[in-house]
């Protein structure tokens, strides 16, 4: 049987860590912040964790990891 490709998009978001759970950054970051106060820009900061209702659908996009 071949072996399965990983999704390109999903290697790009997201980090297992090496507990298992799954890392992703935080989304409305990216532009437009000239109208996002500065209290939501300083929250929208580094990563968080992946769901776990939405765990699933990240691990069959990236089954080696």
């Amino acid at each position: 049987m071949p072996k399965m490709k990983t999704k390109s998009g999903a290697k790009k978001r997201f980090i297992v860590r090496g507990s298992g759970s799954i890392k992703r950054s935080q989304a409305f970051k990216r532009h437009i912040l000239t109208k996002k106060t500065t209290k939501t820009k300083r929250q929208l900061r580094g990563m968080e964790t992946m769901h776990p209702s939405d765990v699933a659908h990240v691990r069959a996009m990236m089954p080696y990891a």
